[in-house]
């Protein structure tokens, strides 16, 4: 069925999904860097294969919905939001992980390790209680710490499938772990918990400070 849509709503969607092509990121180090904690051989499947999979599948989904609303076809648009929060999500979720991995991450900053010791009782109080947070998700999804503007705290949060932080939560995206099975399987099997204790080898500290000095200024 076919409905006009309002013209507050028409001009704006067009032009934005006119100019909104997206591309896989390139990691920030070699696919071997992260060794031992995550294997090359993942971070390549992870990457070239899954991430790259949503990035298709977003630009793919954005086109149909460009093409339903230059149609006026309000049943076919809200039709694709599915597609577009998973691969939507998917995409921001994973260009914020890359990110906040390295083999040297550094340390969090001081105005960072203050946040953490105020509001989790330090930095290994944070990792218990992110780690179980991560543990504990029922199949997919996507344990995070993040910064929430209104209470101006750091939070956790667990995100189901490929759903989006901020979007969904309303909270910045600071540092997130992929407990997707394909982040880690093939590697550490159907032991989570081995995966989540070992990822924090490999936070970049760095990264994770300028979010939080961003999202708090």
């Amino acid at each position: 069925m076919m409905f006009a849509l309002k013209k507050s709503f028409t001009p704006m969607s067009r032009a934005a999904l006119s100019k909104s092509v997206h591309t896989l990121p390139e990691l920030p180090y070699a696919s071997n860097a992260l060794e031992p904690v995550i294997s090359q051989e993942i971070m390549e499947l992870h990457h070239k294969k899954h991430h790259n999979a949503y990035v298709t599948n977003f630009n793919a989904a954005e086109e149909q919905l460009k093409e339903a609303l230059q149609k006026n076809d309000i049943s076919k648009a809200v039709s694709l939001q599915p597609a577009l929060r998973f691969n939507g999500g998917g995409h921001i979720n994973h260009s914020i992980f890359w990110k906040n991995l390295s083999p040297d991450g550094g340390k969090p900053s001081s105005e960072l390790c203050t946040a953490l010791d105020r509001d989790f009782g330090g930095v290994d109080n944070f990792r218990t209680q992110l780690q179980a947070l991560s543990n504990g998700i029922q199949g997919s999804g996507w344990g995070w710490l993040g910064y929430n503007k209104v209470t101006k705290r750091l939070q956790l949060a667990a995100c189901a499938n490929q759903d989006p932080l901020q979007p969904t939560t309303g909270l910045i995206p600071l540092f997130g772990i992929d407990v997707w099975e394909h982040a880690y399987y093939l590697q550490y099997r159907n032991v989570r918990a081995d995966y989540t204790k070992k990822i924090f080898d490999i936070i970049n500290w760095v990264d994770v400070s300028e979010r939080f000095k961003k999202a708090s200024s």
